[in-house]
């Protein structure tokens, strides 16, 4: 568990931050300068706060009060930057190996065994860092801060310098890592679909400061913060599980509290648990439940909020099952059917607006940060 209270001020900005974060992934969300990176050296020792305290499993790294600062190395954390700055003298071996042999025998909690079976690289343990292509190099990164048997994992957007192949490789292997190493992960990024793919919890930094921490389908749901989490990023994501299949029309069927959705098909065995995100513009709605429709997902709903987004667009929360959908019509549309909290209605959402990058894999048991 990390746990951080930090103040800092640099040139004209601010960063005064404090949270708890758990098991699991926490994603740190924001724009560009808002702050990210600029915590986690904090945490990794690279930066000094102006006061404050960071302690990770009980361990003390920094306090201002009683003259704690740890120096890096003496810190136990694994760092991936956005460079893999691997050493291209050794070999990927060699580079695997560097900080594991710095440590003592008794507390290598991790086998390079272990670490190169789960990240499909023993075809490269001979190989030196120049003949890699970039996914393989961050590969050989997340390996070698994993390695160190750290008490906690930090990745500042590790991804950003791949295209959009690498990513798709890379994104399940980085999924399953707090998992399968037992390691907490605070991952920093401006990409919605690693949130979507990564996170347990998410943090929303804005200026130097921490707007909102909790769920991710929480966060991502509600339109109080959807100036942070983008416009265009508006919608709901809800938490389901693949159900069955009909492969005669290619189509996957995801169960929630809902009801149930029909997306395109996904190779995921049966029962897997999924995070499903459906953009507000996507859902229009019904007043009675229509017939002779192409729409494939008809929910039941009920209103549950109308307000005005802009001149000429409308945010209606609904609830379905328990579960918040989010719908963004014209005000033209809210003017002719009067939707009202309370409502009965109907959601409409096309199987084809849910794309595949809105569709995630989840493991289960997931875990909570809690807001510090």
């Amino acid at each position: 568990m990390l746990e951080i209270d930090v103040t800092r001020r640099q040139g004209d900005f601010s960063l005064e931050m404090a949270f708890t974060a758990g098991a699991g992934v926490t994603a740190l969300f924001g724009r560009s300068g808002s702050g990210k990176t600029s915590l986690v050296n904090m945490v990794a020792g690279l930066s000094r706060p102006d006061c404050g305290r960071i302690a990770v499993d009980g361990k003390v790294l920094f306090d201002s009060q009683a003259g704690i600062d740890l120096p890096p190395e003496a810190r136990r954390l694994g760092y991936v930057f956005q460079e893999h700055r691997l050493f291209p003298h050794l070999s990927v071996r060699d580079n695997l190996c560097f900080g594991m042999k710095r440590l003592p025998v008794a507390e290598r909690r991790v086998s390079v065994d272990h670490v190169v079976a789960v990240l499909g690289i023993a075809h490269l343990l001979d190989r030196r860092p120049t003949g890699l292509s970039g996914g393989e190099k961050q590969r050989v990164a997340i390996g070698r801060a994993l390695l160190a048997s750290p008490r906690i994992l930090l990745m500042d957007e590790p991804l950003a310098s791949l295209d959009g192949g690498r990513k798709n490789d890379l994104l399940p292997f980085i999924a399953g890592l707090s998992r399968q190493f037992d390691i907490p992960i605070v991952y920093v990024s401006h990409s919605m679909e690693e949130v979507l793919r990564l996170a347990d919890t998410l943090a929303l930094i804005d200026a130097g400061r921490l707007a909102a921490i909790g769920p991710v389908e929480d966060l991502l749901s509600s339109p109080a913060y959807a100036g942070l989490t983008g416009h265009g990023e508006a919608g709901s994501v809800l938490a389901a599980t693949l159900c069955r299949e009909d492969s005669e029309y290619g189509i996957s069927v995801l169960s929630f509290p809902g009801g149930e959705l029909k997306v395109g098909r996904l190779a995921l065995p049966m029962g897997t648990p999924v995070r499903v995100r459906i953009h507000a513009q996507d859902v229009a709605i019904a007043l009675v439940p229509p017939v002779g429709l192409s729409v494939r997902n008809r929910l039941s709903a009920q209103v549950r909020s109308v307000a005005p987004f802009d001149g000429t667009l409308v945010d209606v929360m609904l609830e379905c099952g328990g579960c918040s959908l989010w719908s963004r019509i014209t005000a033209e549309a809210q003017a002719e059917l009067s939707l009202k909290p309370g409502m009965a209605v109907t959601a409409l959402v096309k199987s084809l607006t849910i794309a595949r990058g809105d569709v995630a894999d989840r493991p289960p048991g997931q875990t909570e940060s809690l807001p510090g």
